[in-house]
Parts: C-alpha cells; sequence; structure tokens
C-alpha cells in the first residue's frame, strides 16, 4: 500500500491518495480544485486513479472530485446519507456510485470501510483503511471534517454560513452522538483529517498533520466529553464567523462544480485597463504590502496583502462572482500566479488580469488620484477617540472579542463586514483595528472603498495596544 498526503496551505485543506501498488490501483480522497496535482502524483508513483471519493459537500473550497474522475476515467463515489435534502444533484451520472454506511471500496488490495458520521453535515462519511495483505486488521481512518487533530468538526455551517434555519443545535447533538460511537474503534488507528491548522472549520484545530484515536481520546475535548448537553454547548460556542464565500461552496458542490481545466494564468495588462476596471465595479485586489497600500494607493482598490490567509480574506471581502484584477510588483510574477490558483480553488472564475506597479506610475503620471490610509500608533488612536468622536471599529471575531478588547469598540468580524457595512457610521472619524493589524488594513480599504473619508489603521492592532499599557476590556 501506499499513501500520500496533499496538504493546500491556503486552504489548510488535505486531500489523500491510497494506492495498491500490486494492482497499479488507487483512490483519491477530498481532492481540491487543482486536479492536475494529484494525476501528476499518482503517474510519479507509477499509479492509475480508479476511484474517487469525498467525505461531504465541502463549504469550504471548490471540490475536484468531480472532474478528477471524468479526467482519470474513475469511478465518483458519493455519499446518499443524510437524506433527500442533502443529496448531490449530479448523482444519476454515468460513473458515480451511491455508497452508505456499512459499504466497502475495494482499491486493488487495499480495503475502505465507509461509516456514517452526521454532525458537522448530514451526509457525511468517514473511510476506515485496511491493508488486506498486512492483515485483517483495519490501519487507519480518514475523517473528513468530523475529527480533527485536536478538534471536531463544527455542526453550526448549514446554518450559519448556507442559512438553513435550525440545522446547527440538531447538528450538534447528531455530532455528540457520531463521536460516541466512532470511540468504540480500535485505539491504534491512525486518523487522517481533511484539515488542519488555519482552516475555518473548527475552533482549535492542531497543527499536526495526522495522531491516532487512542491520542484523541485523551486529549481531544470533543471526544472526552460525555455529558452531551454540555458537548452541545461548547462546540456551538466561540466558532469563528465564515467567510461569505462559504454559502456559495455548499451550493456549488452540490449541484456540480463546473470543470476547472488548467490553473488560471492571469494575462498582464496595460495600465489604462486599471480605470476601466474601476469604473466597472471589479473588485481590483491590491496583493502589495498593506504598510505600501497605506502609504499611497488608487482609490476603490482592496488591500488585500498576499500570504496563507488570502483565500480566507478575499472570501470574506470580495462579492462572489465579482470580476477580479490583481495589482501586485510583477503583474507576470510568481505572486500573481499563486493567488489566481487561490482564487481558483474557491470558485472565483472571473479573473480578468494583472497589473503591475507601472500601473500605479501611470496612473499618478496621468494625473489620476492616489489614496492613503491613516496609520495610528496605540496612543495616538486613544487620543483621538478620547478627543473626537471617532468610532473604533473591532473587525476581529466574536470569540476574539469577547476575549478582550478596547473600550467602546464596535465589533463587526471582517467575514462580515461587507454584508454589514451600513452599521458602521459614515460620517465620523474611523479608526479600525484587529489582533496584529493585517485584517484591520484589509478592512479599512473596504471602508474607504465604500465611501468613509477619515479612516484609519490602528498599526500592530491589540496587540500593540496591550504592549503601550492602554486600557483593555
Amino acid at each position: 500500500m501506499l499513501l500520500s498526503r496533499h496538504f493546500d496551505e491556503p486552504l489548510a485543506q488535505a486531500s489523500w491518495l491510497v494506492g495498491c501498488q500490486a494492482t497499479g490501483t488507487a483512490i483519491v480522497i477530498d481532492p481540491n480544485r487543482d486536479v492536475q496535482a494529484c494525476l501528476d502524483a499518482a503517474q510519479a508513483d507509477g499509479l492509475r486513479i480508479t476511484h474517487v471519493t469525498e467525505t461531504h459537500i465541502h463549504a469550504d473550497f471548490v471540490s475536484g472530485a468531480r472532474e478528477l474522475a471524468q479526467r482519470a476515467g474513475a469511478e465518483l463515489l458519493l455519499s446518499a446519507e443524510g437524506g433527500d435534502d442533502w443529496q448531490y444533484a449530479f448523482r444519476g451520472e454515468p460513473n458515480v456510485r451511491l455508497i452508505r454506511d456499512g459499504d466497502t471500496i475495494a482499491v486493488g488490495n487495499v480495503r475502505l470501510d465507509v461509516r456514517h458520521t452526521p454532525g458537522h453535515t448530514p451526509e457525511h462519511l468517514c473511510f476506515v483503511l485496511t491493508d488486506t495483505p498486512a492483515g485483517p486488521q483495519p490501519m487507519g481512518v480518514f475523517t473528513g471534517d468530523f475529527l480533527f487533530v485536536g478538534d471536531v468538526g463544527r455542526p453550526d455551517l448549514l446554518e450559519r454560513a448556507a442559512k438553513v434555519a435550525g440545522t446547527m443545535e440538531a447538528g450538534a447533538h447528531a455530532l455528540f452522538a457520531s463521536l460516541q460511537r466512532f470511540k468504540s474503534l480500535p485505539d491504534w488507528l491512525q486518523v487522517w483529517p481533511g484539515h488542519g491548522a488555519g482552516s475555518a472549520c473548527g475552533k482549535a484545530l492542531g497543527a499536526v498533520p495526522s495522531s491516532t484515536l487512542g491520542y484523541e481520546k485523551l486529549v481531544n475535548w470533543g471526544l472526552a466529553t460525555t455529558d452531551e448537553e454540555a458537548f452541545v454547548r461548547e462546540v456551538l460556542a466561540g466558532q469563528p464567523e465564515p467567510p461569505a464565500y462559504f454559502a456559495e461552496m455548499k451550493r456549488i458542490n452540490r449541484d456540480g462544480p463546473p470543470p476547472l481545466g488548467t490553473l488560471p494564468v492571469p494575462r498582464p495588462l496595460p495600465a489604462f485597463a486599471l480605470a476601466d476596471a474601476l469604473a466597472g465595479g471589479a473588485a481590483v485586489l491590491d496583493l502589495r504590502p498593506a504598510a505600501a497600500f497605506a502609504a499611497h494607493h488608487v482609490p476603490g482598490t482592496t488591500c488585500l496583502p498576499y500570504s496563507r490567509s488570502f483565500s480566507t480574506y478575499a472570501g470574506s471581502v470580495v462579492p462572489f462572482g465579482s470580476a477580479v484584477y490583481l495589482l501586485a510588483a510583477d503583474a507576470s510574477g510568481d505572486q500573481v500566479r499563486r493567488a489566481a490558483r487561490d482564487l481558483a480553488l474557491i470558485g472565483y472564475d472571473r479573473l480578468v488580469g494583472a497589473f503591475g506597479t507601472d500601473a500605479l506610475e501611470a496612473w499618478v503620471a496621468a494625473g489620476g488620484p492616489m489614496g492613503s490610509i491613516r496609520q495610528y500608533t496605540p496612543r495616538d488612536a486613544a487620543a483621538v477617540v478620547g478627543s473626537t468622536h471617532a468610532v473604533l471599529v473591532d473587525v476581529r471575531t466574536r470569540r476574539e472579542f469577547a476575549e478582550g478588547h478596547l473600550p467602546a469598540a464596535l465589533n463587526i468580524p471582517l467575514a462580515e463586514l461587507v454584508a454589514r457595512v451600513a452599521e458602521v457610521p459614515r460620517d465620523r472619524p474611523l479608526v479600525v483595528q484587529c489582533q496584529g493589524g493585517t485584517r484591520s488594513a484589509i478592512a479599512a480599504s473596504v471602508l474607504r472603498a465604500r465611501g468613509a473619508k477619515a479612516v484609519g489603521n490602528l498599526e500592530g492592532g491589540i496587540d500593540a495596544w496591550r504592549a503601550a499599557g492602554l486600557p483593555v476590556e
């Protein structure tokens, strides 16, 4: 047997390839949209992908299962659990086989036993793996978004992201029951989850790529909690606000994602096209560092410094379906290509092209206006809030806010800012703040682009505020 993990850093998401080297066949579990990477990995190991499956209908990225199965000529195995309301719309396609609790998937000499584990979603499945030539005992389990290293899946996304009312608490009870049944499996089983630290699919995911069920029974709060009502309260408390794009992912992955083909390569655009892009209402994402954006930027552009969190931040503030342009130091550079891939993996398919910093120079040379965002030190921010009618806007999550916040701050999480922008006063100066300064820089640019005039950013966030000895509630 061959087992390989393929981890996407921006999504904090793991796809798994399991191969039988005796027969040269393989299965891929939870592939993302970059399916060529799976095909290349299988070819490098001398394997042919004959089966593709996924643990559930994903909310945080566009699934590549359908496209991978079509391109590999593989059978696509989809959950038939969860009831009629949670079925894949494309389940009747010729290469699709529906699977249920208790079914078995044979990939050469490798066996996967299907377990229905509802809670995160009603249709969620786990796959218990046995390498049959090595022995009859199972080796590990692919847990998807049901069980993570140090945490369990969140049961609130159908309600909070997809707006399916009344599912959150029922999902929490179902998750508790699934975990109790799961604990009957052998302690030696390796646990191979679908996400790691940095994913919004849980609130305390570990950064270790795998664990064992026995170890998780000792340290994972979700498995250790035996009181059902206490579990329900805890699993629903403090979950991070889902980025706005999550709701679209559920719909796209249920209905059948369109094939991506090759990853997008944005074409460099001439400087004069920048004005047309902004006039047409497109989203122009400035990938430069936040400090460079604050010093000078084209009005109407959005500050989105490229980082590991780019996907999450873009999906939080860029309206889904928007025409998107990128602006970076080099319109043909690696940063632009990586950002384009990240956007494609979360379904932003209207990527028109990219501008380099020469577009900024041409903009200035043509007499175009330039904007800036004031950077406040903690003491300057305290002075302006204390002496004027300035509003302090905290764009951290509700959980972060509850753990400590600046006096009189208005809490609107970044993931909700676009939807709730009308709650932010336009006639008063604004000081935007987060934990360390990145989310607030993004939020400040969003507020400026939507008409707020006097917008500043608290440099260093609440961390710098605390370090300056200023009061925190």
